[in-house]
């Protein structure tokens, strides 16, 4: 068993900055929980004081149900792993896993064993004799991970671990650290700031901004169901599109009026939106929301608006447009097989069953 809790554990630097306040949080037995976040947002602090190497200025934190607060680092049975490997450079692969392990005087037998194991997990024993001078950074950071992996933790803390690879590595590490996870049945907690990590490893996923925490949920509840438009913007490649819109009330129902265009809500929507008739708010809708309607068969006249095509990105599988309203200007993704052009004047069709709308002072998510 090695169920995380936070209870308001708070992070206070001096001059009163906040590197975390008020963090609630708990994180199952064999979980993967992600921390992600904005540049700035709390999430290494967070992890720091898990792993002990800040102090919780406030608040509880308890592994086990031991309050771990003023325990030594060591004595936390944690192991981390960090964003520059930290490898130590005259030492081999082999050496670097073992050193934990020979500084807790276990007997040579074990320390082979267990270093052995690692390896043939991660695919590194051929590079076992290697320094990591001689070592690729997708094979460096294999070895930091095995070197926690030797230690058998009850919990494992990953700080920005594949931020330093390329990008065709990153795609890989991911796959191979969710492979890990469900092989050691580990509990494991990951920062990030990329959200595609975050979406793509994570059982659940916390949201961090300004210390704060904003939303937990599952990948799919976070993508569809934000809490509101930070979260809503930072979740999704590319990102949610946002417009400044009125509410207004017609007798067909209620209509998003953002001045060159109305798009009428469902019925279930309009009913939440009553109260806002003649406010404004944020309407939005994701990139992938979005169709030609050349290429649509739910096209009507309560969802279809006209724009102009200002910039044409082909994806290979897809196409991204970057359209325009003349008021307000949001992207679509659409199929390789569509026809637009740079300046094209375009109707285009909104998935009005997976709108979101936001109150504009509050940003929490109304709908």
């Amino acid at each position: 068993m090695a169920r995380v809790v936070l209870r308001k554990a708070t992070k206070l630097y001096p001059g009163g900055v906040i590197g975390a306040k008020d963090i609630n949080l708990e994180i199952a037995d064999k979980e993967f929980c992600i921390l992600v976040g904005p540049s700035g947002c709390g999430k290494s602090t967070t992890l720091r004081m898990i792993a002990g190497l800040e102090e919780v200025t406030e608040g509880e934190i308890y592994i086990d149900d031991r309050l771990i607060n003023d325990i030594p680092p060591k004595n936390r049975d944690i192991a981390m792993v960090f964003q520059n490997y930290a490898l130590y450079p005259h030492m081999s692969a082999y050496e670097n896993m073992a050193f934990a392990l020979k500084l807790r005087k276990y007997p040579k037998k074990e320390i082979q064993h267990r270093v052995e194991e690692a390896a043939e997990i991660l695919g590194i024993r051929p590079l076992l004799n290697r320094r990591p001078k001689a070592l690729s950074g997708g094979e460096r950071q294999r070895v930091a991970v095995g070197r926690a992996i030797v230690r058998k933790p009850k919990v494992f803390l990953f700080d920005e671990p594949l931020s330093n690879l390329d990008a065709k590595m990153r795609v890989q590490m991911r796959t191979e650290l969710s492979k890990l996870h469900k092989r050691l049945q580990a509990t494991m907690i990951y920062v990030t700031h990329d959200q595609v990590e975050a979406m793509t490893m994570g059982d659940k996923i916390t949201v961090l901004k300004d210390g704060i925490i904003y939303q937990v949920a599952d990948p799919i509840t976070l993508y569809d169901q934000p809490v509101n438009k930070f979260v809503a913007g930072f979740i999704g490649t590319p990102p949610m599109n946002f417009m400044e819109c009125r509410v207004i009330k017609k007798e067909a129902g209620i209509y998003i009026d953002e001045g060159n265009y109305e798009v009428k809500v469902s019925k279930k929507m309009g009913k939440a939106l009553e109260p806002y008739v003649g406010r404004e708010v944020v309407f939005g809708i994701r990139p992938e929301d979005i169709y030609d309607k050349l290429y649509s068969a739910g096209a009507t006249r309560d969802n279809t608006i006209s724009s102009t095509v200002e910039v044409v990105e082909p994806m290979g599988a897809e196409i991204m447009l970057h359209l325009t309203t003349g008021k307000s200007i949001f992207i679509a993704r659409v199929g390789s097989h569509n026809k637009a052009k740079v300046n094209q004047d375009i109707e285009m069709v909104f998935d009005m069953d997976k709108i979101h709308v936001f109150d504009k002072k509050t940003e929490k998510t109304i709908v």
